[in-house]
């Protein structure tokens, strides 16, 4: 039997344009226009902050077994430049399944990114790498590579599901995952958030009050029918 054994070397990926379409657009933007729903745990977290780009690529999946990379090197031989590898790695702490040696290899072919629910190692030279590297943790336990796993087929990351060709944009605060069939309908909706965004900072930065007057206005509102009783002072009502 096959099945938890398997290599497919095809994947379906969005047009280059429609991926571009998500740059520079903040995970949270994104993930807000998707009801809040698709975005990594917080336990994958960026390794490299300093010098990394944007995290913006179509997903290669790789589902391994706990503390073994064999089918992860073999990951990073079928990627094509623009592509972010996808480890589900059952978020194992004890084993790390990459660090330096297999992230320069990835840096080098173009690899748009690196996520990893599971662990890495080498973290003072992964720190200096442009390449996004994300992960859940640090160990400097080496992994093995015995296989079995799977390359391209659904994983789970970060509490998300990806599927192979899903895009994948990640900055400071995570990760989130547009599946690509969203992707047309998703862009210029993320678009548009982030433009709606950018006018509320200009009007913060030309001119506050007359922001703090819109914020008043606007939290009123979302207060209105809560039923929320107003009072003076807590000591007084509590005869303190």
């Amino acid at each position: 039997m096959s099945i938890g054994n398997r290599v497919f070397t095809e994947v379906k990926r969005p047009g280059r344009e429609l991926v571009e379409a998500f740059r520079g657009i903040p995970s949270s933007n994104i993930n807000d226009m998707m009801n809040r729903l698709f975005c990594m745990h917080a336990s994958i977290q960026l390794l490299n902050p300093d010098h990394a780009v944007q995290l913006l690529g179509t997903a290669i999946t790789v589902k391994a077994p706990i503390g073994d990379n064999l089918f992860f090197h073999e990951a990073i031989d079928l990627a094509q430049p623009g592509d972010v590898i996808v480890v589900d790695g059952a978020g194992f702490s004890n084993r790390s399944l990459a660090g330096e040696i297999m992230m320069k290899f990835c840096q080098y072919k173009g690899i748009a990114g690196i996520v990893v629910d599971g662990c890495m190692r080498d973290l003072d030279a992964l720190r200096e790498l442009k390449m996004p590297i994300y992960c859940a943790g640090i160990t400097p336990e080496g992994p093995y590579k015995n296989g079995p796993g799977e390359i391209n087929t659904p994983v789970a990351c970060g509490g998300q599901v990806v599927m192979p060709g899903d895009i994948l944009v990640g900055d400071m605060d995570g990760v989130v995952v547009i599946h690509k069939e969203d992707a047309e309908e998703m862009a210029p909706i993320a678009q548009k958030k982030k433009a709606s965004e950018d006018k509320v900072f200009e009007l913060m930065d030309s001119d506050w009050k007359a922001y703090a007057q819109k914020h008043v206005q606007t939290t009123q509102k979302r207060m209105d029918g809560k039923e929320i009783e107003f009072l003076k002072n807590f000591g007084d009502k509590y005869s303190l």
